[in-house]
């Protein structure tokens, strides 16, 4: 039995139809958030980096987000980015803002992107607290309120949604889509059949494109990509290879790519985000601008594992050609 829709205003509805028509034709992007050596914000490192993102075309921007640092910005930091990436979009497509932290700080961050022009938010889970399924959905709830910004939720770490709660938290009108960061495809296919129809999934798991035909079985197409921030030219060629069921291709990706990308990503704590902006600093040269280093807790990754990112991006980009 389908799940009723739910009364959504309408530009909720229309912003939901804008993403829904990106996932569909294009990987999700993350820039990363480019430093200067001494962790200042580089303005203008910034928007180069925005701009080499923007031109690939993917299917939506999702700034200051997990891959762009957003647990290491501060509010100034954090609106500069997001208005930046609005400028440079200049509605050509959905700019998505992370927030996050606890309730307070996380409905702050989402009036911040508001004020910047984000056209919705990305929920990052709550700092630390692990919080029953109840405290889960009002969390939810009172950020989704903060602004009429659309909201997508993100669940990983220690956020794990229910069928039950995940179908309350569809009940808010402005709250339009999950992103899950688990890769529990049980769970996930219980997820998608309790939520209405239009309501947007996408596989968020770190180097998404490993499960993406698994998650695709499921009914969850779409996926966001980290691998995007360093090398679009990788990402938009699996996606294309994926879509058009071009299975040789596919496994060309994952057997010399992105299964050796994986493990040498879990080599190091961390190395989810900062092997991705250390490898695209490496590219800095070829690609016109330098995105810094990773700010702490984050650190580089061993010289080592750098020299292998570098000759496995490169490998990829092989590929991709």
């Amino acid at each position: 039995m389908s799940v009723p829709p739910v009364d959504r205003p309408a530009h909720v509805r229309e912003t939901a139809q804008r993403l829904a028509q990106g996932m569909a034709r294009a990987v999700l992007a993350f820039p990363l958030t480019p430093f200067d050596d001494d962790g200042s914000l580089n303005q203008a490192a910034l928007e180069a980096h925005l701009e080499h993102q923007l031109a690939a075309d993917p299917g939506a921007l999702f700034v200051a987000c997990g891959t762009g640092e957003f647990f290491s910005l501060d509010p100034a930091e954090h609106e500069t980015a997001v208005a930046t990436a609005v400028r440079l979009a200049d509605g050509r497509l959905p700019v998505v803002a992370g927030t996050g932290h606890g309730t307070a700080l996380a409905a702050e961050f989402a009036r911040s992107a508001q004020r910047a022009g984000a056209d919705a938010l990305l929920l990052l889970p709550p700092y630390l607290a692990k919080g029953p399924q109840q405290g889960l959905v009002e969390h939810t709830r009172r950020v989704a309120a903060a602004t009429p910004l659309p909201l997508i939720a993100y669940q990983r770490d220690q956020v794990s949604h229910t069928p039950e709660a995940l179908a309350e938290i569809a009940r808010i009108p402005n709250v339009i889509g999950l992103k899950d960061g688990h890769g529990d495809l049980d769970n996930m296919q219980r997820l998608v059949l309790a939520a209405p129809d239009d309501f947007l999934f996408f596989n968020g798991v770190p180097t998404a494109e490993l499960q993406a035909r698994a998650y695709a079985a499921t009914g969850v197409a779409a996926y966001s990509s980290a691998v995007h921030a360093v090398a679009p030219e990788i990402s938009h060629a699996f996606f294309r290879a994926l879509t058009a069921g071009d299975t040789g291709t596919v496994d060309r990706f994952l057997n010399d790519f992105y299964v050796p990308w994986v493990r040498l990503r879990e080599k190091g704590v961390g190395y989810a985000v900062s092997l991705i902006k250390a490898a695209a600093r490496s590219r800095a040269q070829e690609l016109g601008h330098d995105v810094g280093p990773a700010r702490p807790p984050l650190a580089d990754p061993d010289p080592e594992h750098l020299d292998q990112a570098r000759a496995l991006i490169a490998t990829g980009l092989d590929l991709a050609r």
